[in-house]
């Protein structure tokens, strides 16, 4: 992914860990930026890229939202100081925003998961979405939608270049 400078307005992003399954296996409802509470060493290794959040998922207990199952593979360099590969790691949002999905957690059906995580101008930052399963007629649709999404494309490209 490049990384957009500061004179163009945006700010720098660097792509570390991306949930490609998440939009295949949920329906995504609401998008949400949280920053991470992370030891030096999950610092070092997400610079290199390594993490994993396929399986990963959130919860919320005593009003603090808790990444599990996220994999930060550990850095090499640290020794004796390395950190736990697949630790529990809280993620910081306000206590409005937790309380709102707390709130829709508890209406059942609802799960929230990562989508990706991220470093902004230099912070790590972990994007969650609150989301709800998809069946297996749901995912059959999603694909025939695509299917025929890419079909007027290729068709409309074929057009203009007559």
């Amino acid at each position: 992914m490049a990384k957009p400078t500061k004179k163009q307005g945006k700010p720098a992003e660097l792509l570390v860990a991306q949930n490609r399954a998440a939009s295949y296996n949920y329906h995504l409802l609401e998008k949400q930026e949280a920053g991470m509470v992370l030891l030096g060493s999950e610092v070092k290794s997400l610079r290199e890229g390594k993490a994993n959040i396929r399986d990963a998922y959130a919860v919320i207990r005593a009003g603090a939202v808790w990444l599990l199952n996220c994999h930060i593979g550990e850095y090499l360099p640290g020794g004796p100081y390395n950190h736990t590969p697949l630790r529990p790691r809280k993620l910081l949002l306000h206590n409005e925003e937790i309380e709102k999905l707390d709130r829709k957690t508890d209406q059942g059906g609802l799960t929230l998961i990562p989508l990706r995580i991220y470093f902004r101008e230099g912070i790590a930052k972990c994007e969650i979405a609150l989301a709800q399963g998809k069946k297996k007629w749901d995912r059959r649709q999603t694909e025939k939608d695509k299917e025929a999404k890419r079909e007027v494309g290729e068709a409309m490209r074929q057009f203009r270049h007559r």
